[in-house]
């Protein structure tokens, strides 16, 4: 890994630590495998029960199986299960999300601003437990009618999380009537934003949807322009085949993201099938920046 662009927010004494997490996250190479765990409260069981989703899926200790089985991911949930299934997993590194919300009712009149838990809590959870908790991941929604506490708690937390040595990761998603999420030039602008608050990753929407894939990722481009010193994590999406997953996964690293953020395509998998996926989206990022 090329040398790390450690935030100035981050004070002298907390460099190491910073750097240290941010390796423990990138897998020393810069690229991060994360592996989303927050849908247990952001889609309740929606994702984890039905047709085409392993049985293995119901129990939330799916999620730390497939994340310990993985050697380069790292997985971001909520404290709470973190809490009750870190002792078992105590090797895993971990991204601690602070703000959700449920799919209950209309999503407009939510406020998802203030985080479920202060970043002061997950340093004195962190120094309790001894667990390798590497950063905090936050969810931005621009347009959103509580954008603007949206954005304030977000930049607050990107800083406290930098005094203590943690990385940060943004969840950024334009989102609300007449916003056009799958549009690169709309998504380009929330990496834009996510840079001028200062996080260090940003997991931002790909245009999956579109047929010229060599096409879009020449137009993705604008996203990781906009986003500068910021990283660009691609969403992994809806459920989808392994050779899709990986082909658009090659596709993203060449055009300059730095990772993947799999959720659904990861844990609605049994834990053999996972492993597998784990494995090959790891040779990929394997690449060296």
């Amino acid at each position: 890994m090329k040398k790390i662009n450690t935030p100035l927010d981050v004070p002298k004494t907390k460099k190491k630590e910073y750097e240290k997490n941010y390796r423990l996250s990138t897998n020393s190479n810069g690229n991060m495998f994360l592996i989303a765990g927050d849908q247990k409260i952001e889609h309740l069981n929606d994702d984890f029960w039905g047709a085409n989703i392993s049985p293995e899926d119901a129990n939330p200790e799916h999620l730390f199986k497939i994340s310990n089985a993985s050697k380069d991911g790292i997985l971001a949930t909520n404290l709470g299960l973190i809490a009750k299934y870190g002792e078992k997993y105590s090797k895993q590194p971990y991204i601690v999300k602070i703000n959700a919300k449920t799919n209950i009712g209309p999503n407009e009149e939510k406020n998802s601003s203030k985080p479920l838990w202060d970043v002061e809590d997950v340093v004195k959870f962190k120094k309790d437990s001894g667990l390798n908790i590497t950063g905090i991941g936050y969810t931005v929604y621009l347009g959103h009618k509580h954008e603007g506490e949206l954005l304030r708690e977000a930049t607050q937390a990107i800083f406290k999380a930098h005094q203590n040595g943690l990385i940060f990761v943004l969840w950024m998603y334009p989102r609300g009537k007449g916003i056009k999420e799958n549009d690169i030039h709309t998504i380009a602008g929330g990496a834009g934003v996510a840079a001028s608050l200062g996080t260090d990753f940003v997991k931002v929407k790909y245009p999956y949807h579109l047929k010229n894939k060599k096409e879009a990722a020449e137009k993705y481009k604008e996203v990781i322009q906009a986003a500068g010193l910021t990283k660009i994590i691609c969403v992994g999406g809806s459920q989808r085949k392994e050779k899709d997953i990986i082909d658009f996964l090659k596709i993203q690293i060449k055009a300059g993201t730095h990772g993947i953020a799999v959720g659904r395509n990861m844990h609605q998998r049994d834990l053999k099938d996972s492993k597998v996926l784990a494995k090959k989206i790891e040779t990929v990022l394997s690449t060296k920046k």
